[in-house]
């Protein structure tokens, strides 16, 4: 069976009409073998347009529907997911180059995000707060906002827009997304299972969630839509630059979830067995292309030598190739040339700053059509400059020795991104310091335990050029919501407060 035949069997099992995924002039890849398995058709300017209308309209009917009643789509939706794991799993390996485990572990997030989200839906708790005047209630409601505009990248196709929408649809918001154009076919599935589960309940609202399949120019037009009071967005630092201002020239919200040049440190107590394997996923996992993957290691002097050894080892022995074709697999393709190239370009810089690479070469280079497949590469720096202040979409892992916490601290915080970081250590001053305001500066700061790989009960995200963004768990759910404050008054006088007097015959 061909990838192309593989992909409509699974779009059919997940309820997808062929004409969504044939009938297209999009021409989708899958990084796997590099093979051509789909082709869908862009949204225009007028059918974007005219979908962001339907979602104002969904948005002034969905509203007025009371939140624990909103829970149970997220419910539906939730079993939805769990029935179609399997198949939206291997869609989202086939589509995004990740491992079996990886493709279903996000699917599972999903299911999480809705679990989470139901219980959410009748706990949007407001204050009440104590008046300065006699006789008054002062209150805080939280309402919903409108729709929410989600643009996600390609390393996770699913998941991120599940942490926005299963957030979004309790708290009373239509969502219109736009996914990567490297992975339409997962959002098309998506929106398949949304739209069976919508079915499944009366008085569902048309247009909760929408559509947009489409390059720059799609994600620009949901930016700047004055109807679209949110846009939660995924991606590079350098996407963000764009993103940002444009929202706040219209003084729309944003959630912006931006580049990671994440960094974990091994301290000479460190549990080295359990330091080697979490930090192995990290940086390898995902052929590097996590947001929070590990991207830079400081390891104390006195154990340098013997864990870097170790790290060697495992970056030697660790199998890559397509996870279709092998069970055992733990390392997939990056997912295009353009990756490729650039992680290439970043290895040759590190080595005029006087890195020693090990790893980082193409295999498979013969095959066609053409996929890209990687060595893990371990660079040992002499100092963080260069390529090392920059995040590389790859398995590439900077190393660094260090001799005093407070200098590795300092190396750790000095460069533009803040979104995961994690130190190994048994020593209580070294973990307390490192999760204190003196340690580390991102939104995310984990103890024996890698960067990457967080749950949906915390709020994820990152600070700096990270963007400030926080998804799904905690109180991450306020941003999609309006804050109100209200007084009521129950006497029969009208007091003002700071003692202000003001009166009239």
């Amino acid at each position: 069976m061909t990838l192309a035949n593989d992909v409509d069997s699974l779009l059919q099992n997940l309820g997808v009409p062929s004409d969504r995924y044939t009938q297209g002039s999009r021409a989708v890849r899958s990084p796997l073998t590099g093979e051509t398995i789909a082709s869908v058709q862009d949204a225009t300017a007028g059918s974007a347009t005219e979908a962001i209308s339907r979602a104002q309209n969904a948005f002034l009917a969905w509203r007025t529907v009371p939140a624990p009643q909103r829970g149970e789509l997220v419910r539906v939706l939730g079993n939805e997911l769990r029935d179609a794991k399997t198949a939206l799993g291997r869609l989202v390996t086939i589509e995004a180059g990740k491992i079996l485990s990886e493709g279903q572990g996000e699917v599972q997030e999903m299911i999480d995000i809705c679990d989470f989200a139901v219980g959410l839906s009748r706990q949007l708790y407001g204050l009440t707060i104590a008046s300065e005047r006699p006789n008054h209630r002062m209150m805080e409601q939280w309402h919903p906002l409108g729709p929410v505009g989600v643009i996600t990248s390609f390393n996770f196709p699913v998941a991120v827009w599940a942490w926005n929408a299963a957030l979004a649809l309790v708290c009373g918001n239509p969502v219109i997304w736009k996914p990567s154009e490297k992975t339409p076919l997962t959002a098309i599935a998506v929106q398949a299972l949304f739209e069976r589960a919508a079915a499944k309940i009366n008085g569902i609202p048309a247009d909760l969630s929408t559509l947009l399949i489409g390059g720059r120019d799609v994600g620009e037009l949901l930016v700047d839509d004055p109807r679209v009071p949110l846009v939660s967005a995924t991606g590079s630092t350098a996407m963000g630059r764009m993103v940002g201002p444009r929202l706040a020239r219209r003084f729309a919200r944003s959630i912006l979830e931006l580049g990671g040049n994440n960094a974990s440190i091994v301290c000479p107590s460190a549990n080295l067995d359990l330091a080697v394997r979490a930090i192995a996923f990290a940086a390898i996992g995902t052929a590097g292309q996590r947001c929070t993957s590990l991207r830079r290691l400081f390891v104390h002097h006195s154990v340098y030598d013997a864990f870097v050894g170790r790290l060697k080892q495992v970056y030697a022995s660790v199998r890559i190739g397509n996870p279709l074709a092998k069970d055992d697999v733990l390392v997939g393709p990056l997912i295009d040339e353009t990756a490729f190239l650039k992680m290439q370009e970043a290895l040759a810089e590190a080595r005029t700053f006087g890195a020693e690479v090990f790893g980082g070469a193409r295999i498979d280079e013969k095959q066609k059509p053409v996929a890209y497949y990687v060595t893990p590469a371990l660079a040992e720096m002499p100092a963080q400059t260069g390529p090392v202040r920059r995040e590389t979409f790859a398995p590439i892992l900077y190393v660094m020795k260090y001799s005093e916490l407070d200098k590795a601290l300092a190396l750790h915080n000095d460069v533009p991104q803040g979104l995961s970081s994690s130190i190994f250590s048994t020593d209580m001053h070294e973990v307390e310091k490192f999760l204190s305001v003196m340690g580390s500066d991102c939104g995310i700061a984990n103890v024996n335990i890698g960067p990457s790989g967080a749950e949906i009960g915390g709020a994820f995200g990152g600070e700096k050029e990270t963007g400030g963004g926080r998804e799904a768990g905690s109180d991450a759910w306020k941003a999609y919501m309006r804050r109100v404050t209200s007084t009521i008054n129950f006497g029969h006088d009208l007091p003002l407060a700071q003692g202000v007097r003001f009166d009239i015959d």
